[in-house]
């Protein structure tokens, strides 16, 4: 854990999320119904961040509705899981710190940053997604 910063009450949970680095990030389209994607995410604090092109579908859910489901996922069977219940406020700025946070919890998958990182940052409308908790539960066997 990270000193007193804490996601969850709950010492398996917050386990958990510092363990893993993949999830499923639920929006709610404009007629009230889920739409749901895998993204890469990282702790900062008391928050979880996700790095995602500016122009996405579930960035522009965002402008609409805030709230969110980050169900986060381990790697094999049995797949447990621990969902964060959230609100997000898109982030633009101090976007070369953040999105690494993501960039250095996926490293050991392969992925690396790109070379010309403010740049890439830059031409794909980066922004960041930060997820503040209200609510965390989960199944972890």
């Amino acid at each position: 854990m990270q000193g007193d910063v804490m996601i969850s009450d709950n010492e398996a949970f917050e386990n958990f999320i510092n363990e893993f680095r993949w999830a499923v990030l639920t929006t709610l389209r404009a007629s009230g119904s889920p739409v749901s994607s895998v993204v890469a995410y990282a702790r900062d604090g008391d928050d979880l961040v996700v790095s995602t092109p500016g122009m996405t579908f579930k960035r522009k859910t965002l402008e609409n509705e805030e709230r969110v489901n980050l169900c986060i996922i381990n790697n094999a069977e049995p797949f447990n899981f621990v969902s964060v219940e959230g609100r997000v406020t898109i982030q633009t700025d101090d976007l070369v710190r953040t999105t690494r946070l993501v960039f250095q919890n996926i490293k050991d998958t392969g992925y690396q940053e790109p070379e010309d990182f403010e740049n890439w940052l830059e031409t794909q409308q980066r922004v960041i997604l930060r997820i503040k908790p209200d609510r965390v539960y989960g199944v972890i066997r």
